[in-house]
C-alpha cells in the first residue's frame, strides 16, 4: 500500500496549506482527495508536489508492504 501521509506533514513544515495547494498551485481537489485517501494518482501530480515542496519523493509518500499481490 502506498500511503501519503509524509504529503501533508511536509506541506504543513514548508508553511503549504492543502488550500493553498488547490489555488495557488493548481492541484485538482479530486487529486487532493484521492491523496488524503490514499488512493492513486498520477506520476505526474507526485512530480510537481515535489517540485512545489522543493523535496524527494520520499518526503511525500511511503509504501507499506501488504498482501496485495497482483
Amino acid at each position: 500500500m502506498i500511503k501519503f501521509d509524509r504529503l501533508w506533514a511536509t506541506a504543513k513544515s514548508k508553511g503549504i496549506s492543502t488550500n493553498a495547494l488547490h489555488k495557488k498551485y493548481h492541484i485538482s481537489k479530486s487529486q487532493l482527495s484521492r491523496l488524503r485517501h490514499n488512493e492513486g494518482v498520477n506520476t505526474c501530480t507526485l512530480d510537481r508536489l515535489c517540485n512545489i515542496l522543493e523535496c524527494n519523493i520520499e518526503d511525500i509518500m511511503e509504501h507499506i508492504p501488504d498482501d496485495n499481490f497482483f
